[in-house]
């Protein structure tokens, strides 16, 4: 049971791979997904500018 709570306990941060291997991920979904992601925001900032416009 001590062991347990122990393990419950314990605050250790990420190492350094996890971090490499969370950006390498993120990385790749950018660029995988980078047409939609460029539409998606083109279509939100052109939205922005209409409506920044009518005010």
């Amino acid at each position: 049971m001590n062991h347990l709570k122990k393990f419950l306990l314990d605050e250790d941060g990420m190492g350094t791979v996890e971090i490499i291997l969370i950006i390498v991920v993120l990385i790749s979904l950018v660029i995988i997904f980078k047409s939609q992601l460029t539409s998606l925001v083109n279509t939100i900032f052109s939205k922005i500018t209409s409506q920044a416009n009518s005010i």
